[in-house]
């Protein structure tokens, strides 16, 4: 009896964890579902995620309003096979055997719903790319 392929782990990072790595986390998990761990954190967390994040996101039928920031740790970057940076510069730690990518995006914090689509839609492409990289099924179009 074989045993399951292990899932990948992604972590998404951002300065505060309350905008555009809490919308790429939200996006990989409705996506790919059990298939993928998802993780985010943030070198210097905000108390809260964005409101205009979470309108955003409801907009597009995913509901992060129970999410809380989490601050960035070296074991979160330790455990992910997949390192997602999303404007932390420098402070996110790098690991050997890691794979690192570093998407460039708007961001979303201090501005209203009308400027966090855009950032929201970019950042819902590059998931589905990601998926489409790691040969992880995406969810059944119907």
């Amino acid at each position: 009896m074989s045993a399951p392929a292990p899932r990948a782990s992604v972590l998404f990072v951002c300065v505060h964890n309350a905008g555009r790595s809490q919308m790429g986390a939200a996006f990989l998990t409705h996506l790919a579902g059990r298939h993928v761990e998802v993780r985010s954190a943030g070198s210097a967390p905000a108390h809260t995620v964005n409101p205009a994040v979470v309108e955003a996101m409801k907009e597009v039928g995913i509901d992060i309003s129970a999410q809380q920031p989490k601050i960035l740790t070296t074991e979160a970057v330790r455990s992910s096979d997949v390192v997602i940076t999303m404007g932390c510069g420098d402070t996110c730690p790098v690991f050997p055997g890691k794979r690192y990518l570093d998407w460039q995006l708007d961001d979303p914090a201090g501005q209203g719903v009308d400027a966090v689509r855009p950032v929201r839609d970019q950042i819902e492409q590059r998931v589905r790319g990601l998926l489409a990289e790691l040969g992880i099924p995406g969810p059944a179009s119907g």
